[in-house]
Protein backbone atom coordinates (compact mmCIF):
# COMPACT_ATOMS: atom_id res chain seq x y z
CA UNK A 1 0.00 0.00 0.00
CA UNK A 2 2.71 2.53 0.75
CA UNK A 3 4.32 1.70 -2.22
CA UNK A 4 1.61 2.44 -4.17
CA UNK A 5 1.31 5.83 -2.29
CA UNK A 6 4.74 6.44 -3.29
CA UNK A 7 4.42 5.49 -6.69
CA UNK A 8 1.46 7.91 -7.00
CA UNK A 9 3.26 10.92 -5.73
CA UNK A 10 6.28 9.90 -7.82
CA UNK A 11 3.58 10.13 -10.79
CA UNK A 12 2.06 13.41 -9.61
CA UNK A 13 5.53 15.22 -9.18
CA UNK A 14 6.92 14.11 -12.79
CA UNK A 15 3.46 14.76 -15.17
CA UNK A 16 4.15 18.07 -17.21
CA UNK A 17 0.31 18.85 -16.81
CA UNK A 18 -0.15 18.38 -13.19
CA UNK A 19 3.04 19.77 -12.01
CA UNK A 20 1.89 23.49 -12.88
CA UNK A 21 -1.39 23.09 -10.93
CA UNK A 22 0.40 21.72 -8.12
CA UNK A 23 2.86 24.17 -7.79
CA UNK A 24 1.55 27.22 -5.21
CA UNK A 25 4.40 29.94 -6.87
CA UNK A 26 1.34 30.09 -9.45
CA UNK A 27 -1.28 32.78 -8.83
CA UNK A 28 -4.55 32.79 -10.43
CA UNK A 29 -5.51 36.39 -9.35
CA UNK A 30 -3.61 39.54 -11.40
CA UNK A 31 -5.02 41.70 -8.48
CA UNK A 32 -3.42 39.50 -6.05
CA UNK A 33 -0.09 39.21 -7.99
CA UNK A 34 -0.01 43.14 -8.40
CA UNK A 35 -0.11 43.60 -4.90
CA UNK A 36 2.97 40.89 -4.23
CA UNK A 37 4.66 42.55 -6.99
CA UNK A 38 4.37 45.94 -5.59
CA UNK A 39 5.43 44.91 -2.20
CA UNK A 40 8.40 42.87 -3.38
CA UNK A 41 9.48 45.18 -6.42
CA UNK A 42 9.16 41.93 -8.75
CA UNK A 43 7.57 41.96 -12.66
CA UNK A 44 4.75 40.17 -13.22
CA UNK A 45 4.97 36.81 -15.62
CA UNK A 46 1.08 35.94 -16.74
CA UNK A 47 1.26 32.52 -18.47
CA UNK A 48 -1.94 32.37 -21.04
CA UNK A 49 -2.42 28.95 -21.74
CA UNK A 50 -4.36 25.75 -22.92
CA UNK A 51 -2.75 23.97 -20.70
CA UNK A 52 -5.02 20.41 -21.06
CA UNK A 53 -4.95 20.72 -24.85
CA UNK A 54 -2.27 23.16 -26.34
CA UNK A 55 0.57 21.45 -27.79
CA UNK A 56 2.88 24.64 -27.53
CA UNK A 57 1.44 25.04 -23.85
CA UNK A 58 2.49 22.01 -23.03
CA UNK A 59 5.63 21.87 -24.21
CA UNK A 60 6.68 25.81 -22.72
CA UNK A 61 5.42 24.09 -19.44
CA UNK A 62 7.59 21.29 -19.69
CA UNK A 63 10.62 22.99 -21.15
CA UNK A 64 11.09 25.87 -19.67
CA UNK A 65 8.21 26.65 -16.77
CA UNK A 66 8.79 23.75 -14.92
CA UNK A 67 12.80 23.82 -15.07
CA UNK A 68 15.00 24.57 -11.67
CA UNK A 69 16.50 27.72 -13.80
CA UNK A 70 13.36 29.27 -14.62
CA UNK A 71 12.08 28.47 -11.15
CA UNK A 72 15.22 30.08 -9.42
CA UNK A 73 14.86 33.39 -11.68
CA UNK A 74 10.81 33.28 -11.15
CA UNK A 75 11.46 33.13 -7.11
CA UNK A 76 14.41 35.84 -7.58
CA UNK A 77 12.26 37.97 -10.28
CA UNK A 78 8.56 37.22 -10.82
CA UNK A 79 5.26 36.89 -9.66
CA UNK A 80 3.66 34.26 -11.80
CA UNK A 81 0.27 34.58 -12.39
CA UNK A 82 -1.68 31.27 -14.67
CA UNK A 83 -4.36 32.43 -16.78
CA UNK A 84 -5.38 29.12 -17.96
CA UNK A 85 -8.17 28.13 -20.88
CA UNK A 86 -8.64 24.24 -20.06
CA UNK A 87 -11.11 22.11 -22.19
CA UNK A 88 -11.28 18.85 -19.70
CA UNK A 89 -10.47 20.89 -16.27
CA UNK A 90 -13.14 21.85 -14.78
CA UNK A 91 -13.14 25.65 -13.82
CA UNK A 92 -15.60 28.56 -11.86
CA UNK A 93 -17.42 30.54 -13.57
CA UNK A 94 -16.12 32.98 -11.97
CA UNK A 95 -12.89 32.13 -12.49
CA UNK A 96 -13.26 31.64 -16.68
CA UNK A 97 -15.07 35.19 -16.94
CA UNK A 98 -11.52 36.90 -14.77
CA UNK A 99 -9.37 34.87 -17.62
CA UNK A 100 -11.66 36.19 -20.89
CA UNK A 101 -11.22 39.33 -19.58
CA UNK A 102 -7.20 39.08 -19.19
CA UNK A 103 -7.17 37.63 -22.25
CA UNK A 104 -9.28 40.33 -24.61
CA UNK A 105 -7.56 43.44 -22.18
CA UNK A 106 -4.17 41.56 -23.59
CA UNK A 107 -5.03 40.94 -27.01
CA UNK A 108 -3.69 37.14 -26.25
CA UNK A 109 -5.00 35.51 -29.93
CA UNK A 110 -3.22 32.30 -29.59
CA UNK A 111 -1.27 30.04 -26.59
CA UNK A 112 0.83 30.28 -25.51
CA UNK A 113 1.24 34.04 -24.55
CA UNK A 114 2.88 35.81 -21.85
CA UNK A 115 1.93 39.04 -20.74
CA UNK A 116 5.10 40.65 -18.58
CA UNK A 117 4.19 43.40 -16.28
CA UNK A 118 6.07 46.00 -14.53
CA UNK A 119 5.71 45.82 -10.32
CA UNK A 120 2.89 48.53 -10.74
CA UNK A 121 0.85 46.28 -13.00
CA UNK A 122 1.63 48.07 -16.78
CA UNK A 123 2.44 46.19 -19.53
CA UNK A 124 6.31 45.58 -20.37
CA UNK A 125 5.95 43.56 -23.11
CA UNK A 126 3.64 40.14 -24.59
CA UNK A 127 5.72 37.39 -25.71
CA UNK A 128 5.15 33.36 -25.55
CA UNK A 129 7.00 30.38 -26.13
CA UNK A 130 10.78 30.02 -27.61
CA UNK A 131 12.62 27.29 -28.54
CA UNK A 132 16.11 26.53 -26.93
CA UNK A 133 15.13 25.45 -23.11
CA UNK A 134 15.23 27.32 -19.69
CA UNK A 135 18.45 28.76 -20.17
CA UNK A 136 17.80 30.73 -23.18
CA UNK A 137 14.35 31.92 -22.22
CA UNK A 138 15.74 32.99 -18.90
CA UNK A 139 18.47 34.99 -20.87
CA UNK A 140 15.92 36.66 -22.83
CA UNK A 141 13.48 37.46 -19.92
CA UNK A 142 16.25 39.11 -17.98
CA UNK A 143 17.15 41.14 -21.91
CA UNK A 144 13.18 42.26 -21.54
CA UNK A 145 13.32 43.28 -18.06
CA UNK A 146 16.74 45.40 -18.31
CA UNK A 147 18.71 43.23 -16.12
Amino acid sequence: MIRLIMLLITFLLLSPSLTLALDSSWLEDLEQAKIIAQQNNKHIFIDFSGSDWCHWCVKMEKEILNTPEFRQFAAENLVLVSVDFPKRKKQSAQQKQRNEELARKYAVRGFPSVAILDSEGELVTMTGYRSGGATNYVEYLKQLLDQ
